[in-house]
């Protein structure tokens, strides 16, 4: 009994970045993929989310495995197994995935405020200072305190998904045997490829693994790391399917809804004023929890890829180039949502399927470096890990290539 308690306190003070990543990943973004998944395709894509979920656990138990191993970052690694060119590519295509994410959460915050009735110029530059003074004036302990309260409030969208009262016959039946369309077969797989992208983003497996490294988790904490990742992997896609099963409900009515603004306003006579207000509440708090972590993630990968020192235990003075890169993403990213007539939809949903693109070559230097004896010693994958993520990577280029290729022939897709 004794020990039981012992383990059980060593898990709660590992427990963290698994949890804090994946919840992460339901930000403006994702909520406004899995909005319109539910919203134009009602239940048909629930079934994606029982593999994602899977591959999810796969992809972050790398990452721990890797920073408890080898003590350094993905970006640390990247460079010093690849070379600096190589490193800048990666770097390059994660700044421009990340910030495009980074907008997309500060267009959640202003989406949700326009439910409230609050002006995007006041909310979006508020938000902005806020999250910016959290992690500037911050440590790491108190970060990740103030993250992990935030993950509670996703609650909101499993409570609006009772409310949305859908039938659970059929949702049953959509989660656990796939139908695929025979129309629209474009559109289905610009959402799975959106899916795919907004629950397992690249930036994720940079953001965890430094996580693990700055937090000094030990080689004998590894297994409770490990639930860590199980747990807020699982967590995440309960939250994703809430989210989707409430939004059926405005498939369902034949309703058309193209902004996640025009989202709300289709759920209020469906599922209720409170629902509604509910489910505004959960994107708000979402965008400004991801408003945090994005540029952080961003500018550790960055700071390490290039040799910078990084990290929130450190000083602006001990880390400039750290903070100097956290500080102009969210300058950046709140300044676009500021500019009239910005397309918030565009930028939310746009950022997923090129986080879903980018994911496979993320992933292929992941499963190169995992493999890496001289690196890892007997903290190799094994032959199921490496099937599944071989397998998952080659569906994702593919799923990509089908849709480049639709652009190009779009009688033959018709």
């Amino acid at each position: 009994m004794k020990l039981n308690w012992k383990s059980f306190a060593i898990f709660l003070a590992v427990i963290g970045p698994g949890i804090i990543t994946s919840n992460v990943d339901n930000d403006a973004g994702g909520i406004t993929t899995y909005s319109l998944a539910g919203a134009n395709f009602g239940y048909t894509l629930l079934w994606l989310l029982i593999p994602i979920t899977v591959l999810l656990i796969i992809v972050q138990e790398m990452g721990v495995r890797m920073g408890v191993v080898t003590g350094k970052g993905l970006s640390d690694l990247i460079r010093e197994n690849f070379g600096v060119k190589t490193t800048l590519m990666v770097m390059t295509a994660l700044v421009i995935a990340n910030f495009g994410n980074v907008v997309a959460e500060f267009a959640g915050i202003a989406a949700a405020g326009e439910i409230f009735g609050v002006s995007r110029y006041i909310l979006v530059p508020l938000a902005a200072i806020g999250v910016w003074f959290l992690v500037v004036k911050g440590n790491y302990k108190f970060v990740e305190k103030i993250f992990l309260w935030a993950c509670l409030f996703y609650v909101a969208y499993i409570i609006s998904g009772f409310m949305a009262k859908p039938v659970w016959m059929d949702v049953a039946r959509s989660t656990f045997m796939p139908v695929f369309p025979t129309t629209n077969i474009i559109p289905y797989i610009i959402m799975v490829i959106g899916l795919v992208g907004t629950t397992i983003a690249p930036w994720m497996q940079f953001y965890l693994q430094s996580s693990i490294v700055e937090k000094g988790i030990k080689l004998e904490e590894y297994k409770y790391s490990k639930w860590d990742v199980v747990i807020g992997s699982i967590l995440v896609n309960v939250v994703a399917f809430f989210i989707i099963l409430t939004c059926a409900i405005i498939f369902m009515s034949g309703e058309h809804v193209e902004t996640i603004k025009d989202v709300e306003i289709a759920l209020m006579p469906l599922a209720g004023k409170y629902a509604t207000y509910i489910f505004a509440f959960g994107l708000l708090n979402a965008s400004i929890f991801a408003a945090s972590i994005l540029p952080l993630s961003t500018a550790y990968s960055v700071s390490e890829g290039i040799g910078f020192e990084s990290g929130i235990n450190k000083k602006f003075r001990e880390a400039p180039q750290f903070y100097i890169i956290y500080t102009l993403l969210i300058v950046l990213g709140a300044a676009i949502i500021l500019i009239p007539g910005i397309s918030l939809i565009t930028i939310m949903y746009i950022s997923q399927v090129l986080n879903g693109i980018l994911l496979p070559f993320v992933l292929i230097y992941m499963l190169l470096l995992i493999n890496k004896k001289s690196l890892m010693g007997k903290y190799v994958n094994n032959g199921v890990q490496n099937f599944i993520s071989w397998t998952s990577i080659i569906a994702i280029i593919a799923l990509t290539a089908i849709l480049v290729v639709s652009y190009i022939l779009p009688n033959y897709f018709a």
